[in-house]
């Protein structure tokens, strides 16, 4: 009975191990998620927020006011002065909003990094995703090299063949068994290349829960403009930084409204007048030449620059997105074509060719054509699924929001 529990204790322990050394699952969507939230860049940016809030606690600051003393050897002879200048207008209020806007500005502009982070993570998923599925391919083509080395032997020891096409059928194992090997180093590389986005250790080993043939959403041309026109990063920020040059060029009208300063004091030791006197003094700057009217004429070339930029960055970005549409389209199109087609043909003809060696009716060379070309036509298909994923992420970043 002892020996039983300890054998399942044993059991127990051996398993719980496993699943401790079993890779963690990452998915797309988890991967995006660890973007968002660990990006080291993205991070970065983030923090440009505190700076623009505490441009607002700038903005709201009043003057300060201004304490003097004087001495002098003239009646009087000392003075006590209480200097408090005083903002008329909307001028303070004017102020804070141009920081608030400012603030919306670099918010923009954080949203358009946190896009770009996206499109970078979705592409170095998916292509951790090619370089696992590469190194599987090979691992098939090693073990169909290895099968027709065996077959080559056997022939050979039956007197069917000369041992050349025994050495030729090792020299495809010895060749696949290379780009197997450095398949595997790619995909150390691509899996490093993803952690460096999501900010983990470089030895990080992910199980990969996604594959290349992931079906992306269908979205109608007419949507995708839609929704570009509302959340394209460019666009977008050209159009807050129209709304900051605006409020920009209200603060400068309200600013053309002078500041009042009120001074309070007394003076002291007047002798033959006065031991005590109070003093009092009201100052304000006559706007007679400086009106702001060359800031005011600035604003608005600037403004008019920034709508003709926003017009053509919206012809642009509709430009952009009925071609990353339309190339969408035709690359789904030549994936259909791998897959339904080309792909199936070659593997039976490589079946054929196979089959007709073993019975002897074709040579060593039809068959690693054969291989060759199922090889070449698989690698272009899982080339032509990467091309797929990567131009819809750089549809979904155009359009400026998830399309999934």
């Amino acid at each position: 009975m002892t020996i039983n529990v300890l054998g399942v204790l044993g059991l127990m322990a051996v398993g719980l191990q496993a699943v401790a050394s079993a890779p963690p699952r990452l998915t797309l969507q988890s991967a995006l998620q660890l973007a968002d939230k660990q990006n080291l860049d993205l991070a970065a940016a983030r923090r440009r927020r505190a700076v623009a809030l505490a441009g607002i606690q700038i903005a709201k600051q009043r003057p300060n006011p201004t304490l003097n003393f004087s001495a002098l050897r003239d009646a009087p002879h000392e003075g006590l002065f209480f200097t408090q200048p005083l903002e008329l207008g909307p001028k303070r209020k004017r102020r804070i909003e141009v920081a608030r806007q400012e603030g919306v500005l670099t918010d923009t502009e954080i949203a358009a990094l946190a896009r770009q982070v996206r499109r970078s993570t979705r592409e170095a998923f998916y292509r951790a995703v090619l370089a696992r599925a590469e190194t599987e391919r090979l691992g098939g083509l090693l073990q169909l090299a290895e099968r027709l080395k065996q077959i080559a032997q056997e022939r050979f020891e039956a007197g069917d063949v000369a041992q050349l096409e025994v050495i030729q059928a090792a020299l495809g194992v010895a060749r696949a068994r290379a780009d197997y090997q450095v398949a595997q180093q790619r995909e150390r590389v691509s899996l490093s290349q993803l952690n460096a986005l999501l900010n983990e250790p470089a030895s990080t080993a992910w199980e990969l829960a996604g594959s290349l043939a992931d079906a992306a959403p269908e979205t109608p041309l007419a949507e995708l403009l839609r929704r570009a026109t509302q959340s394209n990063p460019e666009l977008q920020r050209l159009s807050q930084e129209q709304k900051v040059e605006q409020t920009r060029r209200e603060l400068l009208k309200a600013e053309r409204i002078p500041d009042l300063a009120l001074e309070l004091g007394t003076d002291f030791n007047s002798p033959g007048d006065f031991r005590v006197g109070p003093r009092s003094q009201l100052s304000l700057t006559l706007p007679l030449y400086a009106r702001n009217q060359g800031q005011i004429a600035q604003s608005l070339a600037s403004q008019q620059v920034l709508e003709n930029e926003a017009a053509a960055a919206a012809r642009a970005v509709e430009g952009r997105v009925e071609a990353g549409y339309f190339d969408l389209k035709a690359q789904q199109t030549q994936v259909e074509l791998y897959r339904d087609q080309l792909l199936p043909v070659a593997r039976q003809v490589e079946g054929l060719a196979e089959e007709s060696y073993r019975a002897g009716k074709v040579g060593i060379l039809a068959v690693v054509e054969a291989q060759r070309s199922v090889q070449d036509t698989d690698r272009s298909y899982l080339e032509s699924l990467f091309t797929l994923q990567s131009l819809f992420a750089a549809l979904e970043e155009t359009v400026g929001e998830p399309l999934d």
